[in-house]
C-alpha cells in the first residue's frame, strides 16, 4: 500500500504530535576466518584500518578514537521515507568479546526518529575439522595443502529498535499495517547491510593476510528465534 504525498495537504505531511512507534528486529550468526584467534583479534581491535571501507556503500566518518557515524541510506515506505543515521561506539574487547552500542549522533537532530542498536561479536578457535562445509575444498583449490590446525569463528548478534514519529497522514493507516510494514522494513535494512558488512570484513582480512576468501557457508545470517518459535 502506498500513500501518494501530492495528495495530502502541508498540515498533513508535519510530523503528528503523537508516541512515536516502535519497530525492532534482531538478527545472528557467524563467519569463519583461515587463522588463529589472536591475528583475528589484533585485526579486529585496529578497526581504524577497515571500519570505514568495509561499510562501503553506507558512509561512515570516524568519530573519535572508537566511534564512527553511519549513513545508512535512503529507505521508506508509504511514500514517506528517512535516511538513517547514527553514531555507533566499539567498546575495547573483554575476554574475545566485542561491544558496540549507538549514541547520539554529535550536533544533528534526527527528523522524527531514533535509533537503539547493541551489537555482540565473540571469537572462539575451533578445529579445522568443525569448519563450515567446503572452507577445506576452498583452502585446497588455492594451492594450500592443508588448513592450519585451528581457525577462528567470529559469532555475532544485533539488536535494532527505531522509534518514529510518522508525518500526520501516516495514521490514516490502520495501526497493524504500520507496525508490520516497519518491522519488516527495518528486517530488510539489516538484511541488506550486515551480510555484506560481513562478507567485506571477511574478504579484506583474507586478502591482508593472502589468505583465500572463505565460501558463502562460513557465513550465517538469521533472524533469532525464542524460544516460544516467535520470530524477535
Amino acid at each position: 500500500m502506498f500513500l501518494d504525498q501530492n495528495n495530502v495537504t502541508s498540515e498533513q505531511l508535519e510530523l503528528a504530535d503523537r508516541e512515536p512507534i516502535q519497530f525492532q528486529t534482531n538478527f545472528e550468526g557467524f563467519m569463519e576466518m583461515y587463522s588463529e584467534m589472536q591475528t583475528v583479534a589484533e585485526y579486529l581491535n585496529a578497526h581504524e584500518g577497515w571500519f570505514c571501507r568495509c561499510a562501503q556503500p553506507m558512509t561512515a566518518e570516524p568519530l573519535g578514537n572508537n566511534g564512527y557515524t553511519l549513513t545508512i541510506g535512503r529507505f521508506g515506505s508509504f511514500g514517506y521515507e528517512v535516511e538513517p543515521k547514527m553514531s555507533v561506539i566499539l567498546e575495547p574487547p573483554k575476554d574475545r568479546v566485542y561491544l558496540m552500542r549507538s549514541i547520539p549522533v554529535p550536533d544533528y537532530n534526527p527528523p522524527g526518529y531514533e535509533v537503539d542498536y547493541q551489537a555482540l561479536m565473540e571469537l572462539a578457535e575451533i578445529a579445522a575439522a568443525d569448519a563450515a562445509e567446503g572452507m577445506v575444498a576452498i583452502y585446497r583449490k588455492q594451492g594450500k595443502l592443508a588448513l592450519p590446525d585451528v581457525i577462528t569463528k567470529v559469532k555475532w548478534e544485533l539488536h535494532l529498535k527505531v522509534a518514529v514519529r510518522f508525518p500526520k497522514f501516516i495514521y490514516k493507516l490502520p495501526l497493524n499495517l504500520i507496525q508490520t510494514t516497519g518491522d519488516r522494513l527495518l528486517a530488510q535494512i539489516v538484511g541488506q547491510v550486515s551480510p555484506r558488512l560481513s562478507y567485506k570484513v571477511q574478504q579484506d582480512f583474507h586478502s591482508r593476510f593472502g589468505l583465500p576468501i572463505p565460501p558463502k557457508t562460513a557465513r550465517k545470517f538469521a533472524k533469532i528465534i525464542t524460544t516460544d518459535g516467535i520470530v524477535a
